[in-house]
């Protein structure tokens, strides 16, 4: 009787994001069973999402479902679910619903969450952006501002609706910045008849000294310029010092204001904490050069759960790029130890950094080239389609992209969701 076909091992992936679900794709027809799983039922393009939260694009533009991304890929399957913690020693992952994953192989790319530094009661008046959900908040607290704006007969009040401010000067800080601005000043103000759209005031606060710190000194200087041109008021070296229901604190000066949006700081998830691993600051999980957990070479961690410190530059920055290479070289140390082959470690491939200013704006660095203005968006345009991981979301896109640059009329501005409070 002939011996019957050895069980393939399994390879569970916690993650389904840019890290997660390339390491998942790598392994596509190698001789391992892929296991993913994700508290949500979609894979989502992260730059993206500030688009959502300014309506210029809808949820489906830029998040597709996991099951229909792998779905021809036979040696994948897909478990909506969120990992609790996980059994290095008996090599299991317990789900918050107490389900259990046995594996052989574990790739934890499992992400970041947004930091308040301590201050957690302020998420709730000032949230984040890394959801979807967290999008459509923003969006509907943006666009009920106007709303309420428009009903309002206090001039003060009227000022304290139409007054913005995003905490952080990172990309996510500065393109909502610039987006929402240009949303007041070139598509509300036909459909509004009693306040001046274009007169919102959106403010973005920056503890440090400049805006786009890792761009260097001199796309910082353009991004600043080309934000105030457009009107944003960018307030450099002034953390935030207090969050209130209607106003925030900067300093000694008080801004009142119904809307906030927390952009300044991230964190990694909890489960790496659980490990019983070194973490750095932020709870990211130093990895050793071939991205395996410290004593258990059997595991992986990538994307914004890995602190890697073995390159020239300290830790790498919790950037789409970084996720995908390491996803792409810790499923590549995983088949080299399945053939007895001595595993790689990972380079990382700094391709450059860009960011959109407004409508026609953007800085960029690629390689030893830097520059601003219509040509960085349009690679800024390109570069982002391309990364879509479905095709539909390619093509709806463009064309969402290309109505709002002609008519100024993106069609996304819908005030949806629960209302959470009275803004």
């Amino acid at each position: 009787m002939a011996d019957p076909d050895p069980v393939p091992p399994t390879v569970l992936i916690v993650g389904g994001g840019f890290g997660g679900l390339r390491a998942a794709r790598a392994l596509a027809g190698a001789p391992v069973q892929v296991v993913l799983v994700d508290r949500q039922n979609h894979h989502l393009f992260q730059p993206l999402l500030y688009q959502v939260a300014s309506a210029t694009l809808s949820p489906a533009d830029i998040a597709a479902p996991i099951r229909h991304i792998l779905r021809d890929q036979a040696n994948a399957d897909v478990v909506l679910g969120e990992v609790a913690s996980v059994d290095l020693d008996a090599r299991r992952a317990v789900l918050v619903d107490g389900r259990g994953l046995s594996y052989d192989f574990l790739i934890l790319a499992a992400g970041s969450r947004s930091s308040y530094f301590g201050r957690d009661a302020w998420a709730g008046l000032a949230p984040g952006l890394k959801t979807l959900e967290d999008a459509l908040e923003i969006r509907r607290r943006f666009l009920l501002t106007f709303e309420r704006a428009e009903q309002e007969e206090d001039p003060d009040l009227r000022r304290e609706w139409l007054t913005f401010v995003i905490v952080g000067g990172g990309p996510t800080g500065v393109e909502l910045a610039g987006t929402l601005k240009e949303m007041a000043r070139l598509t509300l103000p036909q459909e509004f008849r009693r306040i001046r759209t274009d007169r919102a005031r959106v403010i973005l606060v920056e503890a440090g000294p400049g805006i786009l710190a890792n761009f260097g000194s001199g796309l910082s200087e353009k991004a600043l310029q080309g934000l105030e041109r457009i009107g944003v008021e960018v307030r450099l070296g002034q953390p935030i010092t207090a969050i209130e229901e209607h106003a925030v604190q900067l300093g000694g000066e008080r801004i009142p204001t119904r809307t906030v949006v927390w952009a300044a700081g991230v964190s990694a998830v909890p489960l790496g904490a659980t490990l019983g691993v070194p973490v750095d600051r932020i709870g990211r999980v130093l990895v050793e050069p071939d991205l395996s957990l410290p004593g258990h070479p059997e595991v992986f961690v990538v994307g914004d759960l890995a602190a890697f410190t073995h390159g020239p530059g300290g830790a790498l920055p919790g950037v789409a790029p970084v996720a995908i290479q390491q996803g792409i070289c810790a499923a590549g140390n995983l088949l080299a130890t399945l053939a007895s082959r001595p595993r790689q470690a990972f380079r990382y491939r700094d391709k450059g950094s860009m960011a959109t200013l407004g409508r026609g704006r953007a800085v960029a660095h690629i390689g030893r080239l830097s520059f601003t203005g219509y040509p960085a968006w349009l690679a800024w345009l390109f570069i982002h389609l391309m990364l879509l991981v479905d095709f539909r979301s390619r093509v709806f896109v463009f064309f969402e992209w290309l109505w709002a640059y002609l008519t100024t009329q993106p069609r996304a501005r819908l005030i949806l969701g629960k209302k959470t409070r009275d803004i």
